[in-house]
Protein backbone atom coordinates (compact mmCIF):
# COMPACT_ATOMS: atom_id res chain seq x y z
CA UNK A 1 0.00 0.00 0.00
CA UNK A 2 1.19 3.14 -1.05
CA UNK A 3 0.13 5.71 1.76
CA UNK A 4 0.68 8.97 -0.20
CA UNK A 5 -1.85 7.48 -2.72
CA UNK A 6 -4.81 7.52 0.10
CA UNK A 7 -7.13 10.36 0.30
CA UNK A 8 -7.80 11.91 4.02
CA UNK A 9 -10.61 10.48 4.60
CA UNK A 10 -9.07 7.02 3.65
CA UNK A 11 -6.30 7.57 5.87
CA UNK A 12 -8.80 9.22 9.19
CA UNK A 13 -10.16 5.19 8.67
CA UNK A 14 -6.76 3.71 8.80
CA UNK A 15 -5.94 5.22 12.08
CA UNK A 16 -8.92 4.37 13.48
CA UNK A 17 -8.81 1.40 12.95
CA UNK A 18 -5.05 1.40 13.97
CA UNK A 19 -4.10 0.06 10.36
CA UNK A 20 -1.45 3.29 10.60
CA UNK A 21 -0.13 5.58 12.97
CA UNK A 22 0.40 9.26 12.94
CA UNK A 23 4.09 8.91 12.36
CA UNK A 24 3.74 6.22 9.65
CA UNK A 25 1.82 8.80 7.49
CA UNK A 26 3.80 11.81 8.28
CA UNK A 27 7.21 9.59 7.46
CA UNK A 28 5.80 8.30 4.18
CA UNK A 29 5.21 11.85 3.23
CA UNK A 30 8.44 13.22 4.74
CA UNK A 31 9.81 10.50 1.94
CA UNK A 32 7.90 11.31 -1.19
CA UNK A 33 8.72 14.75 -0.70
CA UNK A 34 12.60 13.88 -0.57
CA UNK A 35 11.97 11.54 -3.54
CA UNK A 36 9.84 14.03 -5.69
CA UNK A 37 10.89 17.58 -4.62
CA UNK A 38 13.97 17.81 -6.96
CA UNK A 39 11.34 17.35 -9.88
CA UNK A 40 8.22 19.35 -8.91
CA UNK A 41 10.05 22.02 -6.61
CA UNK A 42 6.43 22.65 -5.02
CA UNK A 43 8.12 23.82 -1.56
CA UNK A 44 9.79 26.86 -0.35
CA UNK A 45 10.28 25.56 3.17
CA UNK A 46 9.90 21.76 4.17
CA UNK A 47 9.50 20.88 7.93
CA UNK A 48 10.48 17.28 7.35
CA UNK A 49 12.35 17.51 11.13
CA UNK A 50 9.51 19.03 13.03
CA UNK A 51 6.88 16.96 11.78
CA UNK A 52 8.37 13.88 12.16
CA UNK A 53 8.77 15.14 15.80
CA UNK A 54 5.11 16.37 16.13
CA UNK A 55 3.71 12.99 14.80
CA UNK A 56 5.91 11.48 17.46
CA UNK A 57 4.44 12.84 19.74
CA UNK A 58 0.91 12.75 18.90
CA UNK A 59 1.61 9.32 18.61
CA UNK A 60 2.06 9.03 22.85
CA UNK A 61 -1.00 11.28 23.49
CA UNK A 62 -2.90 8.34 20.92
CA UNK A 63 -1.63 5.85 23.41
CA UNK A 64 -3.09 7.34 26.11
CA UNK A 65 -6.12 8.49 25.24
CA UNK A 66 -8.70 10.58 23.20
CA UNK A 67 -7.45 12.52 20.03
CA UNK A 68 -9.27 14.84 17.64
CA UNK A 69 -10.14 12.80 13.85
CA UNK A 70 -7.51 15.00 12.07
CA UNK A 71 -5.36 14.73 14.91
CA UNK A 72 -1.48 13.75 13.32
CA UNK A 73 -2.53 14.41 9.32
CA UNK A 74 -0.19 16.43 7.30
CA UNK A 75 -0.85 19.33 5.14
CA UNK A 76 1.16 21.61 3.27
CA UNK A 77 0.56 25.96 3.18
CA UNK A 78 0.81 28.70 0.49
CA UNK A 79 3.69 30.80 1.19
CA UNK A 80 1.24 33.53 1.74
CA UNK A 81 -0.55 32.39 4.85
CA UNK A 82 1.52 33.34 8.16
CA UNK A 83 2.96 30.66 10.41
CA UNK A 84 4.34 31.36 13.93
CA UNK A 85 8.04 31.04 13.67
CA UNK A 86 7.86 29.59 10.21
CA UNK A 87 9.32 31.87 7.13
CA UNK A 88 6.51 33.27 5.06
CA UNK A 89 7.90 34.50 1.98
CA UNK A 90 5.72 35.32 -0.35
CA UNK A 91 7.83 33.57 -2.72
CA UNK A 92 9.26 37.29 -2.77
CA UNK A 93 13.01 38.41 -2.55
CA UNK A 94 11.28 41.54 -0.54
CA UNK A 95 10.36 38.49 2.21
CA UNK A 96 12.93 35.90 1.82
CA UNK A 97 14.15 36.27 5.77
CA UNK A 98 10.67 37.51 7.20
CA UNK A 99 9.88 35.00 10.12
CA UNK A 100 5.79 35.49 11.21
CA UNK A 101 5.69 36.40 14.49
CA UNK A 102 1.76 34.99 14.62
CA UNK A 103 -0.55 32.28 12.82
CA UNK A 104 -3.36 32.88 10.54
CA UNK A 105 -6.67 32.19 11.86
CA UNK A 106 -6.68 29.29 9.12
CA UNK A 107 -3.38 27.98 10.99
CA UNK A 108 -4.88 28.63 13.89
CA UNK A 109 -7.50 26.18 13.36
CA UNK A 110 -5.69 23.60 11.57
CA UNK A 111 -3.07 23.69 14.76
CA UNK A 112 -6.38 23.08 16.98
CA UNK A 113 -7.36 20.24 15.17
CA UNK A 114 -3.41 18.83 15.54
CA UNK A 115 -2.97 19.22 11.79
CA UNK A 116 1.27 19.01 10.88
CA UNK A 117 2.19 21.25 8.57
CA UNK A 118 4.46 19.94 5.96
CA UNK A 119 6.16 22.91 5.02
CA UNK A 120 5.00 26.30 3.12
CA UNK A 121 4.21 25.99 -0.52
CA UNK A 122 6.01 27.78 -3.56
CA UNK A 123 3.53 30.46 -5.38
CA UNK A 124 4.12 33.24 -7.40
CA UNK A 125 5.26 36.25 -6.29
CA UNK A 126 3.40 37.96 -3.81
CA UNK A 127 -0.13 35.75 -5.66
CA UNK A 128 0.72 37.93 -9.14
CA UNK A 129 0.64 35.48 -11.65
CA UNK A 130 -0.96 32.58 -13.20
CA UNK A 131 2.29 29.80 -13.71
CA UNK A 132 3.82 29.59 -10.56
CA UNK A 133 6.94 31.35 -12.90
CA UNK A 134 7.44 34.11 -11.02
CA UNK A 135 8.49 32.78 -7.66
CA UNK A 136 11.70 34.62 -6.55
CA UNK A 137 12.66 30.80 -5.80
CA UNK A 138 11.97 28.52 -8.02
CA UNK A 139 9.91 27.65 -11.30
CA UNK A 140 7.06 25.03 -9.57
CA UNK A 141 6.66 22.23 -11.95
CA UNK A 142 3.63 20.21 -13.03
CA UNK A 143 3.46 16.59 -11.89
CA UNK A 144 1.57 15.58 -15.03
CA UNK A 145 4.29 16.71 -17.22
CA UNK A 146 7.52 18.14 -16.00
CA UNK A 147 8.06 21.08 -18.94
CA UNK A 148 4.62 22.78 -18.01
CA UNK A 149 3.35 25.15 -15.84
CA UNK A 150 1.32 23.72 -12.72
CA UNK A 151 -0.43 26.75 -12.99
CA UNK A 152 -0.87 29.75 -10.26
CA UNK A 153 -0.69 31.70 -7.80
CA UNK A 154 -1.31 28.43 -5.73
CA UNK A 155 0.91 26.84 -8.26
CA UNK A 156 3.46 24.98 -5.45
CA UNK A 157 0.00 23.59 -3.21
CA UNK A 158 -1.66 22.10 -6.35
CA UNK A 159 1.29 20.37 -7.92
CA UNK A 160 2.60 18.95 -4.08
CA UNK A 161 -1.14 17.41 -4.33
CA UNK A 162 -1.01 16.10 -7.66
CA UNK A 163 2.58 14.79 -6.87
CA UNK A 164 1.26 12.86 -3.55
CA UNK A 165 3.80 15.37 -1.12
CA UNK A 166 1.04 16.50 0.95
CA UNK A 167 -2.66 14.72 1.29
CA UNK A 168 -4.09 18.44 0.73
CA UNK A 169 -2.96 21.86 1.06
CA UNK A 170 -3.98 25.60 1.84
CA UNK A 171 -4.08 28.19 -1.27
CA UNK A 172 -5.64 30.96 -1.87
CA UNK A 173 -7.87 32.58 -4.54
CA UNK A 174 -7.34 36.22 -6.02
CA UNK A 175 -8.81 35.96 -9.67
CA UNK A 176 -8.65 32.22 -9.87
CA UNK A 177 -5.45 31.22 -8.11
CA UNK A 178 -6.72 27.89 -6.50
CA UNK A 179 -8.72 27.00 -9.23
CA UNK A 180 -7.05 27.50 -12.26
CA UNK A 181 -3.82 25.48 -10.84
CA UNK A 182 -6.68 22.77 -9.40
CA UNK A 183 -7.21 22.50 -13.22
CA UNK A 184 -3.73 22.38 -14.57
CA UNK A 185 -2.95 19.68 -11.84
CA UNK A 186 -5.80 17.48 -11.90
CA UNK A 187 -6.84 17.62 -8.59
CA UNK A 188 -9.65 19.40 -6.78
CA UNK A 189 -9.74 23.12 -5.72
CA UNK A 190 -12.34 25.26 -4.11
CA UNK A 191 -12.55 29.07 -3.74
CA UNK A 192 -14.72 29.85 -0.90
CA UNK A 193 -17.76 32.65 -1.11
CA UNK A 194 -15.85 35.83 -0.13
CA UNK A 195 -16.12 36.11 3.52
CA UNK A 196 -16.59 32.56 4.53
CA UNK A 197 -13.24 31.94 5.39
CA UNK A 198 -10.74 34.86 7.62
CA UNK A 199 -8.69 36.54 5.87
CA UNK A 200 -6.62 37.39 8.95
CA UNK A 201 -2.51 36.45 8.45
CA UNK A 202 -3.36 36.20 4.58
CA UNK A 203 -0.79 38.75 3.17
CA UNK A 204 -2.76 41.08 0.94
CA UNK A 205 -2.96 40.91 -2.84
CA UNK A 206 -6.46 42.57 -3.27
CA UNK A 207 -8.66 42.66 -0.40
CA UNK A 208 -11.80 42.57 -1.70
CA UNK A 209 -10.87 39.35 -3.38
CA UNK A 210 -8.57 37.27 -2.00
CA UNK A 211 -9.95 34.06 -0.35
CA UNK A 212 -8.20 31.59 1.10
CA UNK A 213 -9.61 27.72 0.35
CA UNK A 214 -8.68 24.11 -0.11
CA UNK A 215 -6.95 22.09 -3.02
CA UNK A 216 -7.54 18.28 -2.26
CA UNK A 217 -7.46 15.23 -4.26
CA UNK A 218 -11.04 14.37 -4.35
CA UNK A 219 -14.61 16.79 -3.42
CA UNK A 220 -14.84 14.90 0.25
CA UNK A 221 -11.76 16.24 1.24
CA UNK A 222 -12.12 19.61 -0.03
CA UNK A 223 -15.57 19.52 2.22
CA UNK A 224 -13.80 18.27 5.01
CA UNK A 225 -11.03 20.83 5.00
CA UNK A 226 -13.61 23.96 4.24
CA UNK A 227 -15.59 22.63 7.54
CA UNK A 228 -12.33 23.06 9.88
CA UNK A 229 -11.16 27.03 8.47
CA UNK A 230 -15.17 28.59 7.82
CA UNK A 231 -16.15 30.47 10.71
CA UNK A 232 -16.34 34.45 11.55
CA UNK A 233 -13.39 36.11 12.65
CA UNK A 234 -13.36 39.44 14.59
CA UNK A 235 -9.88 40.48 13.37
CA UNK A 236 -11.28 39.76 10.19
CA UNK A 237 -14.02 42.94 9.21
CA UNK A 238 -15.36 41.22 5.60
CA UNK A 239 -15.71 37.99 7.94
CA UNK A 240 -19.33 37.19 7.87
CA UNK A 241 -20.88 35.50 11.10
CA UNK A 242 -23.46 32.93 9.52
CA UNK A 243 -24.09 29.29 10.85
CA UNK A 244 -21.30 26.68 10.82
CA UNK A 245 -22.39 23.71 8.66
CA UNK A 246 -20.59 20.39 8.21
CA UNK A 247 -20.09 20.65 4.59
CA UNK A 248 -19.48 16.59 4.23
CA UNK A 249 -23.34 15.95 5.10
CA UNK A 250 -23.99 17.62 1.93
CA UNK A 251 -22.09 14.74 -0.45
CA UNK A 252 -25.78 13.18 -1.81
CA UNK A 253 -24.27 11.49 -4.90
CA UNK A 254 -27.38 12.67 -6.46
CA UNK A 255 -28.56 16.08 -8.64
CA UNK A 256 -31.67 15.05 -10.07
CA UNK A 257 -33.83 17.88 -10.64
CA UNK A 258 -30.53 20.20 -10.08
CA UNK A 259 -31.09 23.11 -12.72
CA UNK A 260 -27.69 23.74 -14.12
CA UNK A 261 -26.84 26.70 -16.72
CA UNK A 262 -23.90 26.88 -19.16
CA UNK A 263 -23.47 30.35 -20.19
CA UNK A 264 -22.20 30.20 -24.37
CA UNK A 265 -20.19 33.35 -24.12
CA UNK A 266 -17.28 30.71 -21.73
CA UNK A 267 -17.71 28.22 -24.56
CA UNK A 268 -17.28 30.71 -27.55
CA UNK A 269 -13.66 32.06 -28.86
CA UNK A 270 -10.07 31.09 -27.38
CA UNK A 271 -11.96 28.10 -25.91
CA UNK A 272 -9.29 24.98 -26.74
CA UNK A 273 -11.74 22.49 -28.79
CA UNK A 274 -10.41 19.83 -26.43
CA UNK A 275 -11.27 21.52 -23.42
CA UNK A 276 -14.42 22.13 -24.98
CA UNK A 277 -15.34 18.85 -26.01
CA UNK A 278 -14.52 17.16 -22.39
CA UNK A 279 -16.71 19.98 -21.09
CA UNK A 280 -19.28 19.07 -23.10
CA UNK A 281 -19.31 15.24 -22.45
CA UNK A 282 -19.38 16.65 -18.86
CA UNK A 283 -22.44 18.42 -19.83
CA UNK A 284 -23.99 14.90 -21.34
CA UNK A 285 -23.20 12.97 -17.98
CA UNK A 286 -25.02 15.16 -15.90
CA UNK A 287 -27.85 14.93 -18.25
CA UNK A 288 -27.42 10.96 -17.71
CA UNK A 289 -27.15 11.39 -13.49
CA UNK A 290 -31.14 13.70 -14.39
CA UNK A 291 -29.58 17.18 -13.80
CA UNK A 292 -31.43 19.44 -15.98
CA UNK A 293 -29.31 21.62 -18.10
CA UNK A 294 -29.86 24.78 -19.57
CA UNK A 295 -27.77 26.97 -22.12
CA UNK A 296 -28.40 30.91 -21.65
CA UNK A 297 -26.00 34.48 -22.08
CA UNK A 298 -23.87 35.69 -19.23
CA UNK A 299 -23.11 38.68 -21.32
CA UNK A 300 -20.28 39.98 -18.38
CA UNK A 301 -17.07 37.54 -19.46
CA UNK A 302 -15.51 40.34 -21.92
CA UNK A 303 -16.13 43.09 -19.07
CA UNK A 304 -14.80 40.88 -16.17
CA UNK A 305 -10.90 40.31 -17.36
CA UNK A 306 -10.61 44.04 -17.59
CA UNK A 307 -12.51 45.35 -14.16
CA UNK A 308 -10.40 42.36 -12.32
CA UNK A 309 -7.30 43.58 -13.48
CA UNK A 310 -7.90 47.49 -12.81
CA UNK A 311 -9.55 46.52 -9.28
CA UNK A 312 -6.81 44.24 -8.34
CA UNK A 313 -3.99 46.21 -9.58
CA UNK A 314 -5.50 49.26 -7.81
CA UNK A 315 -5.46 46.86 -4.48
CA UNK A 316 -2.10 45.55 -5.10
CA UNK A 317 -0.40 48.93 -5.75
CA UNK A 318 -2.06 49.84 -2.04
CA UNK A 319 -1.10 46.70 -0.07
CA UNK A 320 2.19 46.69 -1.13
CA UNK A 321 2.91 50.36 -0.36
CA UNK A 322 4.02 49.22 3.63
CA UNK A 323 7.13 47.13 1.81
CA UNK A 324 9.81 50.38 2.11
CA UNK A 325 12.67 48.83 3.24
CA UNK A 326 11.66 50.41 6.28
CA UNK A 327 9.68 48.48 8.57
CA UNK A 328 10.34 45.22 7.45
CA UNK A 329 11.41 42.65 4.22
CA UNK A 330 14.06 43.67 2.51
CA UNK A 331 16.54 46.85 2.95
CA UNK A 332 19.05 47.90 0.38
CA UNK A 333 22.11 47.75 1.20
CA UNK A 334 23.18 51.50 -0.37
CA UNK A 335 21.43 54.19 -0.23
CA UNK A 336 22.00 58.19 -0.63
CA UNK A 337 18.88 59.40 1.83
CA UNK A 338 15.69 58.14 2.63
CA UNK A 339 14.04 58.55 -1.24
CA UNK A 340 16.61 56.85 -2.55
CA UNK A 341 16.53 54.00 -0.01
CA UNK A 342 12.83 53.46 -1.01
CA UNK A 343 13.54 53.57 -4.45
CA UNK A 344 15.99 50.85 -3.76
CA UNK A 345 14.67 48.47 -1.62
CA UNK A 346 11.70 47.97 -3.76
CA UNK A 347 12.96 48.13 -7.11
CA UNK A 348 15.37 45.18 -5.79
CA UNK A 349 12.79 43.73 -3.59
CA UNK A 350 10.08 42.92 -5.97
CA UNK A 351 9.76 40.90 -9.23
CA UNK A 352 9.04 42.22 -12.23
CA UNK A 353 5.50 40.86 -12.59
CA UNK A 354 4.75 42.85 -9.13
CA UNK A 355 5.99 45.81 -10.12
CA UNK A 356 4.11 46.24 -13.83
CA UNK A 357 0.79 45.50 -11.57
CA UNK A 358 2.26 48.03 -8.97
CA UNK A 359 2.13 50.44 -11.76
CA UNK A 360 -0.72 49.46 -13.17
CA UNK A 361 -2.57 50.02 -10.01
CA UNK A 362 -1.03 53.41 -8.82
CA UNK A 363 -1.84 55.06 -12.61
CA UNK A 364 -5.16 54.03 -12.46
CA UNK A 365 -5.96 55.53 -8.81
CA UNK A 366 -4.01 58.62 -10.34
CA UNK A 367 -5.36 62.13 -10.20
CA UNK A 368 -7.65 62.21 -13.56
CA UNK A 369 -7.83 59.06 -13.88
CA UNK A 370 -9.40 57.29 -10.97
CA UNK A 371 -12.80 58.20 -12.24
CA UNK A 372 -11.88 57.05 -15.80
CA UNK A 373 -10.72 53.61 -14.18
CA UNK A 374 -11.51 52.13 -10.69
CA UNK A 375 -14.91 54.18 -10.27
CA UNK A 376 -15.44 52.79 -13.59
CA UNK A 377 -14.62 49.29 -12.82
CA UNK A 378 -16.41 49.31 -9.23
CA UNK A 379 -19.62 49.98 -11.26
CA UNK A 380 -18.86 47.50 -14.00
CA UNK A 381 -18.13 44.95 -10.62
CA UNK A 382 -21.87 45.52 -9.36
CA UNK A 383 -23.04 45.18 -12.97
CA UNK A 384 -21.48 41.54 -12.53
CA UNK A 385 -22.84 40.54 -9.11
CA UNK A 386 -26.66 42.01 -10.45
CA UNK A 387 -26.06 39.20 -13.98
CA UNK A 388 -25.17 36.23 -11.58
CA UNK A 389 -27.86 37.13 -8.99
CA UNK A 390 -29.96 36.96 -12.16
CA UNK A 391 -29.20 33.63 -13.58
CA UNK A 392 -29.08 32.39 -10.05
CA UNK A 393 -32.61 32.85 -9.71
CA UNK A 394 -33.32 30.85 -12.51
CA UNK A 395 -30.18 28.17 -12.13
CA UNK A 396 -29.00 26.66 -8.99
CA UNK A 397 -25.14 25.87 -10.18
CA UNK A 398 -23.44 27.99 -13.08
CA UNK A 399 -21.06 25.41 -15.49
CA UNK A 400 -18.18 26.26 -17.44
CA UNK A 401 -14.53 25.56 -18.24
CA UNK A 402 -11.78 25.96 -15.44
CA UNK A 403 -9.48 27.18 -17.72
CA UNK A 404 -9.47 27.54 -21.68
CA UNK A 405 -6.66 25.45 -21.61
CA UNK A 406 -4.64 22.47 -20.35
CA UNK A 407 -0.66 23.54 -18.42
CA UNK A 408 0.62 25.30 -21.01
CA UNK A 409 5.11 25.06 -21.73
CA UNK A 410 6.82 26.81 -19.17
CA UNK A 411 8.40 30.29 -19.96
CA UNK A 412 5.62 30.11 -23.29
CA UNK A 413 3.90 32.82 -21.67
CA UNK A 414 5.63 34.04 -19.11
CA UNK A 415 7.12 36.86 -21.74
CA UNK A 416 3.77 37.97 -22.71
CA UNK A 417 1.53 39.16 -19.87
CA UNK A 418 -1.10 40.01 -22.04
CA UNK A 419 -1.62 36.39 -23.59
CA UNK A 420 -0.92 35.16 -19.23
CA UNK A 421 -3.95 37.62 -18.17
CA UNK A 422 -6.17 36.12 -21.00
CA UNK A 423 -5.85 32.63 -19.17
CA UNK A 424 -7.94 34.02 -16.38
CA UNK A 425 -10.85 34.48 -18.29
CA UNK A 426 -13.02 31.88 -16.99
CA UNK A 427 -12.40 32.32 -13.29
CA UNK A 428 -11.99 35.97 -12.27
CA UNK A 429 -16.08 37.09 -12.50
CA UNK A 430 -16.23 34.50 -9.39
CA UNK A 431 -14.16 36.89 -7.15
CA UNK A 432 -15.29 39.90 -8.89
CA UNK A 433 -18.97 38.67 -7.77
CA UNK A 434 -17.30 37.37 -4.44
CA UNK A 435 -19.14 33.75 -5.28
CA UNK A 436 -18.29 29.92 -4.25
CA UNK A 437 -16.53 28.32 -7.16
CA UNK A 438 -15.04 25.23 -7.86
CA UNK A 439 -12.93 23.18 -10.08
CA UNK A 440 -13.25 19.06 -10.83
CA UNK A 441 -11.10 17.21 -12.84
CA UNK A 442 -13.47 16.50 -16.36
CA UNK A 443 -10.84 14.67 -17.90
CA UNK A 444 -7.71 14.74 -20.07
CA UNK A 445 -6.81 15.89 -23.30
CA UNK A 446 -4.69 13.56 -26.44
CA UNK A 447 -1.36 14.53 -24.07
CA UNK A 448 -2.62 12.98 -21.10
CA UNK A 449 -2.75 16.77 -19.46
CA UNK A 450 -5.84 16.92 -16.91
CA UNK A 451 -8.94 19.28 -18.02
CA UNK A 452 -10.76 20.99 -15.19
CA UNK A 453 -14.39 21.69 -14.83
CA UNK A 454 -15.62 24.68 -13.14
CA UNK A 455 -18.91 24.49 -11.44
CA UNK A 456 -20.04 28.66 -9.89
CA UNK A 457 -22.76 28.72 -6.77
CA UNK A 458 -24.66 31.55 -5.25
CA UNK A 459 -23.16 33.02 -2.23
CA UNK A 460 -22.85 31.10 0.79
CA UNK A 461 -24.09 27.52 -1.04
CA UNK A 462 -21.23 25.81 -1.09
CA UNK A 463 -23.20 22.76 -0.81
CA UNK A 464 -24.54 22.55 -3.88
CA UNK A 465 -21.56 23.22 -6.13
CA UNK A 466 -19.75 20.15 -3.21
CA UNK A 467 -22.57 18.27 -4.06
CA UNK A 468 -22.59 18.53 -7.67
CA UNK A 469 -18.88 18.70 -7.97
CA UNK A 470 -19.35 15.13 -5.60
CA UNK A 471 -22.08 13.33 -7.98
CA UNK A 472 -19.96 13.68 -11.06
CA UNK A 473 -16.80 12.67 -9.34
CA UNK A 474 -18.39 9.40 -8.38
CA UNK A 475 -19.55 8.94 -11.82
CA UNK A 476 -16.27 9.62 -13.72
CA UNK A 477 -13.63 8.41 -11.36
CA UNK A 478 -10.76 10.14 -12.84
CA UNK A 479 -7.82 9.02 -9.95
CA UNK A 480 -8.83 5.57 -10.78
CA UNK A 481 -8.20 5.85 -14.38
CA UNK A 482 -5.27 8.89 -14.67
CA UNK A 483 -1.82 9.30 -13.06
CA UNK A 484 0.41 12.09 -12.96
CA UNK A 485 3.55 10.53 -14.94
CA UNK A 486 6.27 12.74 -14.37
CA UNK A 487 7.19 12.58 -17.50
CA UNK A 488 9.54 14.81 -19.12
CA UNK A 489 7.46 15.87 -22.39
CA UNK A 490 8.66 18.00 -24.93
CA UNK A 491 9.27 21.89 -24.74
Amino acid sequence: MDITELTVHELQEKLKNKELTSYDITKAYVDRIEEKEKDVQAFVTTLENEALEKASKIEEERKSGEVGIFTGIPIGIKDNICTKGVKTTCSSKMLENFVSPYDATVVEKLNKERIINLGKLNMDEFAMGGSTEYSYFKKTRNPWDLNKVPGGSSGGSAAAVAANMVPWALGSDTGGSIRQPASFCGVVGLKPTYGLVSRYGLVAFASSLDQIGPITKDVYDSAMLLNIITGHDERDTTSRNIEKKDYTKALKNDVKGLKIGVPKEFFGEGINEEVKEKLEEAIETYKELGAEIEEFSLDIAKYSLATYYIIACAEASSNLGRFDGIRYGYRAKEFKDLKDLYRKSRSEGFGEEVKRRIILGTYVLSSGYYDAYYKKAQQVRTLVMNEFNKAFQKYDVILTPTSPTVAFDIGSKSNNPLEMYLADICTVSVNIAGLPGISVPCGVDKKGMPIGMQLIGNKFEEETILNAAYTFEQKIKFRENYKPTFRKGEK
